[in-house]
């Protein structure tokens, strides 16, 4: 059995100004604050003296390569983004950062904003534009007919608000 993958599809490259925001945050909690705190913490446990069976300096050396691994992928991340900015020319069709509020067919709103694939938060009803239903949202007017397949069958959705912050 071959350990081969498939290459993941490329997410889609744009942001809203908060989620951009969050990453540089991220970025600098990381290189400022998180890796001089574990690199103090790797050289007091080095100087304690023999590394091979010295836990804290094998953990401490493991926590310093996930950060400087997340620090490469958030720089090159921050680097390919395009940030969203503007609102559409046509505020009466969903489109990249706009607040959808649905209705199911018994009448339960449920409200969704459409944002990049970096900041995806479904707790916060913060999807991403490259999940199904930002994919069925998009494009669509107030009052329309949204049928989405899920797991559990087809499942009709009104939009009943757009809003653009």
């Amino acid at each position: 059995m071959s350990r081969y993958r498939l290459p993941r599809p490329a997410a889609t490259a744009l942001i809203t100004p908060e989620g951009e925001r969050r990453l540089r945050e991220e970025l600098h909690q990381l290189w400022h604050v998180r890796r001089p705190e574990v690199t103090r913490a790797v050289s007091e446990a080095a100087a304690l003296g023999d590394r091979s069976e010295n836990a804290e300096y094998i953990y401490g050396k493991k926590m310093l390569h996930e950060i400087d691994r997340r620090v490469r992928f958030l720089r090159r991340r921050l680097e390919s983004l395009k940030i969203v900015q503007e609102r559409p020319a046509d505020l009466h069709r969903v489109y990249f950062g706009a607040w959808v509020t649905l209705e199911d067919e018994a009448g339960k709103p449920a409200r969704y904003r459409i944002v990049g694939p970096d900041e995806f938060e479904p707790a916060r009803g913060l999807i991403s534009v490259d999940a199904p239903l930002a994919r069925a949202l998009l494009g669509k007017t107030l009052d329309t007919e949204i049928h989405i397949s899920t797991l559990a069958g087809q499942q009709l959705h009104y939009i009943t608000a757009i809003e653009y912050s």
